[in-house]
């Protein structure tokens, strides 16, 4: 475990700019102070309402930066509210820059560092192709391994299968033999490798490696899918909601994600879905599944985006995959629950200095760890998702089966039991 004032100062140490807000008592959310997110149709009435305040202005995809004036001293959260208005109805689409946090690790939470782990062999498709294959994306799925075996014992033709894309926005992604011959890797391993040891200390970063465990659990679940990473996280796991805006906005236009997964999140200043965020995911359209974790805090305090309405928030199950994690959130907001303790998958490849206790070395990982959080639910839900779509049914169509209560177990304030 961690002391979690001890991470929250290192968090502010490393990033001088970011602040502790707490407009309502008993709920922090962090803040990059001095700015503020504003959909780009507001922008004009934004700057004009803040002119006293402005020093200068970011145009972003999707969202423009207004930066105020550090002497200033404003209250970026008061002013949002204002900007806003007071009601169910806001007036102008405006935010705060909120923190967002890979899950396992957030600084009023728990969860643990990656363990070395034995290897795991590549996961197969229904028809026994590895996901390492690049004709993988056109194979089945281990998640509907036996609905092409029942059609073929009963001599019918097995469902049209199509590709299935999977858009993770996180640290990226570092080379792996489940996927780096695969054309989509190829297509973008430039661009998001990731970075295991951004201070140098010969130490990983507390979150180094995130998005490739993530990749492997989604690939355990669908080893046919087409992975399409997006960076907007750091080694330690914290990004700007600004960064996660651009890569939706990014999304929106490329247009070819099946589902989004976001295994990262925060707690806003108001306990409400961020206007700006929520647009950014509105624009991906109603063809394209959004899966969130629900977050590590042990609490029902809204976490987002997985709350939001539109977005299919993963709880996480405990060891025995029947009853809560201890660490993972709940409430009336989360739709689903998968396993997310002790969940084994693919790695970096990374030697530390912590010497070896009782002839174990803690940071030698050789490709594969063990980790846990409700980051690592979520791609499990997302993943059983797309290997059903890969029977030829819609991403929609295929989250409206997984997540149906009448075909599954549920649990109060955890959703529907996703435990293989």
């Amino acid at each position: 475990m961690f002391d979690q004032e001890v991470r929250l100062e290192r968090l502010l140490a490393r990033h001088r700019d970011v602040t502790v807000v707490e407009p309502l008592a008993g709920r922090p959310a962090l803040i990059r102070r001095d700015q503020i997110l504003v959909a780009g149709h507001d922008v004009p009435a934004a700057e004009d309402l803040v002119r006293r305040w402005y020093d200068s202005r970011q145009e972003e995809d999707g969202v423009t930066r207004l930066r105020l004036r550090s002497p200033a001293k404003v209250d970026v959260c008061e002013l949002a509210a204002q900007l806003g208005g007071e009601g169910r109805h806001r007036r102008l689409t405006v935010s705060p820059n909120h923190l967002v946090h890979g899950q396992p690790l957030w600084w009023s939470g728990p969860a643990d560092l990656p363990r070395p782990a034995a290897p795991l062999p590549a996961p197969q498709a229904a028809d026994g192709t590895a996901a390492t294959d690049s004709t993988a994306a056109t194979a089945g799925t281990a998640g509907t391994a036996g609905t092409a075996g029942i059609a073929s014992a009963q001599g019918e033709a097995a469902p049209p299968r199509r590709e299935v894309t999977v858009a993770v926005l996180d640290t990226g992604l570092s080379p792996h033999p489940w996927y780096e011959e695969t054309d989509w890797y190829a297509e973008q391993r430039d661009e998001v490798t990731e970075i295991l040891d951004s201070d140098l200390d010969f130490e990983l970063d507390a979150q180094a490696g995130h998005g490739t465990f993530i990749a492997g659990v989604l690939l355990q679940h669908a080893p046919a899918a087409r992975v399409r990473a997006r960076r907007v996280l750091g080694g330690d796991g914290v990004g700007d909601e600004v960064d996660v805006i651009r890569a939706l906005s990014w999304l929106a236009s490329w247009g070819r994600a099946d589902i989004v997964n976001l295994s990262l999140g925060c707690h806003t200043f108001d306990d409400r879905p961020s206007p700006v965020l929520s647009r950014a995911i509105a624009a991906l359209g109603r063809r394209t599944v959004v899966v969130a974790c629900a977050g590590n805090a042990a609490s029902d305090r809204p976490f987002w985006p997985a709350a939001h309405k539109s977005v299919i928030a993963v709880a996480a199950l405990d060891a025995d995959r029947r009853d809560r994690a201890w660490f993972s959130n709940y409430g009336w907001w989360v739709d689903a629950c998968a396993p997310g303790v002790d969940i084994t998958s693919s790695y970096v490849r990374f030697d530390g200095a912590r010497p070896t206790v009782n002839g174990i070395d803690p940071d030698a990982f050789e490709g594969f760890a063990r980790w846990s959080g409700t980051s690592f639910a979520a791609p499990a839900v997302a993943g059983a998702i797309a290997g059903l779509a890969a029977t030829g049914l819609s991403a929609v169509e295929a989250a409206d089966r997984v997540l149906d209560p009448a075909a599954a177990s549920t649990l109060p304030d955890l959703g529907v039991i996703i435990r293989s």
